[in-house]
């Protein structure tokens, strides 16, 4: 088996996990390009490419080769993972359509799973409304922003975590102006 074609199941794989990480998505409109997705099929295709050259190391006999694919798949593990736990390159908007993919699991989780307990129920409704009611407001906010930008040199604003306040106060369907009801198409 060639390098080249090594390569190209690499690459595919990697393509084919970024486009199984939306199966998991609610409602078809709930699918955004997310950064923080990608950076994962790309570590997931790093690993991949290590256990395969592990697997197959005799099917390729280049040993320099070889050590090449094993030292790049970790860079690109490495850089990768960074990407993840930094968040680097993620801002308002990529954050948002990160956000509603991940916030429709949730959704569909709470919604389908086979609850027996009142206690369980409530909370799985609580999450719920929670969520459909933020993916609303993260695509009226990613419609704003895409038409007035945040300026750029705009200083990053600190979680209530990092800057050792309270957490928000929580919201309720009438504030938000979301009928949380209503089915999600």
């Amino acid at each position: 088996m060639s390098y080249s074609r090594f390569a190209v199941m690499i690459a595919t794989s990697t393509i084919v996990m970024f486009g199984l990480m939306y199966l998991n998505t609610y409602a078809l409109s709930h699918v955004e390009y997310s950064q923080t997705r990608t950076w994962m099929a790309v570590l997931m295709g790093a690993v991949m490419a290590l256990i395969m050259i592990g697997f197959m190391w005799s099917m390729y006999p280049n040993r320099r080769a070889n050590i090449g694919i094993v030292a790049g798949a970790i860079t690109v593990f490495a850089g990768a993972l960074w990407l993840i736990r930094s968040q680097e390159t993620v801002g308002d908007v990529s954050y948002m359509e990160a956000m509603i993919p991940h916030h429709s699991i949730a959704i569909m989780t709470s919604e389908r799973a086979h609850i027996k307990d009142p206690k369980v129920r409530l909370i799985a409704d609580r999450i719920i409304d929670a969520q459909v009611r933020e993916i609303a407001e993260m695509k009226r906010e990613i419609a704003r922003l895409e038409v007035h930008p945040t300026p750029n040199g705009a200083p990053d604003l600190l979680s209530y975590r990092d800057r050792g306040a309270s957490p928000p106060e929580g919201e309720t369907n009438v504030e938000a102006g979301v009928n949380t009801v209503q089915p999600i198409r």
